[in-house]
């Protein structure tokens, strides 16, 4: 069952390369702010894309770093499905677990499973959010 809403994000791809080329994999890195929970956050993530074997899906899996403040820090790792949208955009759906030895803000996301969508438009930019797994 899905719960309240984790995150609340916005970015841009900050590099992408070809990890691969049979079968064709590439490589995207995103810098986001947002908020988790009301908590102003920057998260980097990088994840690779290989094509299933459906025609525009793709497989991805990767994982990041959540900030907030001075030092406070939660990683994190995902997997999902994109499908190819109109003139270059993307939609991801997929599941990321969080994890984290802080003792304040972020605390709450220590083994914590959510639900992501994630969207890429045709110039890069990014739109994350997520809601806690129950």
């Amino acid at each position: 069952m899905l719960g309240e809403q984790i995150e609340d994000l916005k970015g841009k791809i900050i590099g992408q390369r070809v990890v691969d080329i049979e079968p064709p994999t590439i490589e995207t890195s995103v810098s986001s702010k947002g908020s988790i929970r009301g908590i102003e956050v920057t998260e980097m993530l990088t994840f690779v894309g290989t094509p299933t074997t459906s025609e525009g899906v793709l497989h991805g899996k990767g994982g990041g770093i959540i900030m907030a403040g001075g030092s406070e820090v939660a990683t994190f790792t995902g997997e999902g499905i994109g499908r190819f949208g109109s003139a270059g955009s993307s939609s991801w759906r997929g599941s990321v677990f969080f994890n984290t030895s802080s003792k304040g803000k972020l605390s709450f996301l220590n083994n914590l499973i959510g639900s992501f969508e994630g969207e890429f438009d045709s110039e890069g930019n990014f739109t994350h959010r997520s809601w806690e797994w129950k």
